[in-house]
């Protein structure tokens, strides 16, 4: 007989675990991104030697591979490079938007105190890259491109900032993350807003429809995870329909999942208790779950009841991740930092006002704009330092603010649609400044802080 602990008091363990359980959300969402930087690494510099091989022909070739989906009167007839943009990135848009409303309700941003720096910070952060791009290309073709430095890439910041491990302050390792999910935001929103074609009406007020169903279920508890999905669908058809950037449609999506658990927590702590005594006093081992149906019936709601009080917003992000940061991403990489750069002509790109540009945005720009907004946001006493962190360190962490990888390509292609020749200079500037930006930040981030040691020592 096997008998298990006892539960005296399951709400009091509960909210007594909450502040260790948000530092471990934390740490291991740090950690996640180091390894799936790497994976966007790798996928990149395929990208780029494939794209200046001998083979660049199947390069480019294969991007531009017609495929055509076709039910009834309904017909997607896209391009794999077009496919990946504004089919596999919605998830990636689905997946900023559901961290965006968690912090939103319960993290970071959740109050104007604690998210008046990073929100200020990202704000100027996405000013003066703007502003620098503008000054080299204004009245020119290229002006449109404006949005591109202005993008943060929180894969490759928080996983260059992970590499440093416990040297960092917890609390610079969330001013970063939140910082790049403001980002983000101000992102989406200059896509959402400046960056859309003509817009068919009829096909947006399907889409919108559709959505405030969602609303409307998760309003009367009626979640249901197959119809959340088709809905889902059915929000995105409309947006690729609409003339409206799809990915757009990613992140209202995520607006509309649920945030509350689909069980009240007396509901769950009753039957925790409940199968808890009827496990206890069963001869409960491995095989017997299997061969007594009491205790398979237990094992089976306590998982039950275990899933559903775990918000839908939480378990969709928990499951969503691993496939964004090591398929969907690198499968972007892959599709779009392919550039080719002949050495007869690699002068001219790097002199070149749009490289200019777009690099002293993400160099320039970032450092200039998150350090300042952030100083000024503090000395007129709208925000305070979190802490344990230095001003020379929000300096530092904002060099890695001008890695600008992801985002920043995706909205190269916006900008630039149709016209290869102005992308090419983009992703050029894009791809240097990310590195330049990434090296010296991390340099910098580690001449700014002190081993945990050494501060004890001190103190």
């Amino acid at each position: 007989m096997v008998a298990a602990n006892s539960i005296t008091n399951p709400q009091q363990a509960v909210r007594s675990k909450r502040a260790e359980q948000l530092l471990v959300t934390v740490e291991k969402f740090i950690r996640s991104q180091v390894v799936s930087s790497i994976f966007l690494v790798l996928a990149a510099v395929i990208a780029i030697i494939w794209a200046n091989s001998s083979a660049a022909e199947s390069y480019f070739t294969l991007w531009k591979t017609p495929t055509l989906i076709q039910v009834g009167n309904l017909r997607l007839d896209y391009t794999l490079h077009e496919w990946v943009n504004d089919g596999l990135m919605v998830l990636f848009f689905l997946l900023v938007g559901l961290e965006i409303k968690r912090e939103v309700l319960v993290g970071e941003l959740s109050s104007f105190k604690q998210a008046a720096l990073p929100i200020c910070a990202a704000l100027g952060g996405m000013i003066f890259p703007a502003i620098i791009f503008s000054i080299f290309n204004h009245n020119t073709e290229a002006a449109s491109g404006w949005g591109i430095p202005m993008a943060t890439d929180i894969a490759f910041a928080l996983g260059l900032l992970a590499l440093l491990g416990k040297r960092i302050p917890l609390s610079l390792k969330i001013f970063l993350t939140t910082l790049a999910v403001a980002d983000d935001l101000g992102g989406i929103l200059v896509i959402a807003l400046f960056y859309n074609q003509s817009v068919a009406l009829n096909n947006l007020v399907v889409a919108g429809l559709l959505w405030l169903v969602m609303f409307a279920l998760d309003r009367f508890g009626l979640y249901n995870g197959m119809i959340f999905t088709l809905l889902g669908i059915g929000v995105w058809l409309g947006f690729v329909f609409s003339g409206v950037h799809a990915t757009i449609a990613g992140v209202l999506i995520a607006l509309a999942i649920p945030s509350r658990s689909l069980i009240a927590p007396e509901h769950f702590i009753k039957t925790l208790d409940k199968k808890h005594h009827e496990l206890r006093d069963a001869e409960f081992e491995p095989r017997s779950v299997i061969a007594q149906e009491e205790q398979k019936a237990a094992v089976t709601e306590l998982h039950h009841a275990s899933t559903n009080m775990v918000p839908p917003l939480l378990r969709l992000e928990h499951d969503l991740q691993p496939w964004v940061s090591f398929v969907v991403l690198p499968i972007f990489a892959l599709a779009n930092a392919g550039v080719a750069v002949g050495s007869e002509n690699l002068l001219q790109t790097l002199i070149n006002p749009i490289t200019f540009g777009v690099a002293g945005g993400l160099i320039l720009g970032k450092q200039i704009g998150i350090s300042l907004f952030a100083w000024l946001s503090i000395k007129l006493g709208i925000a305070r330092l979190p802490n344990g962190v230095k001003m020379s360190q929000i300096y530092a962490v904002s060099w890695l603010g001008g890695i600008g990888f992801t985002v920043s390509l995706f909205i190269t292609e916006l900008a630039f649609a149709g016209n290869h020749h102005l992308a090419d200079f983009a992703k050029i500037g894009i791809i240097g400044a990310s590195i330049l930006a990434g090296t010296v930040g991390v340099g910098l981030v580690y001449r700014a802080t002190t081993p945990p040691e050494t501060e004890a020592t001190q103190s």
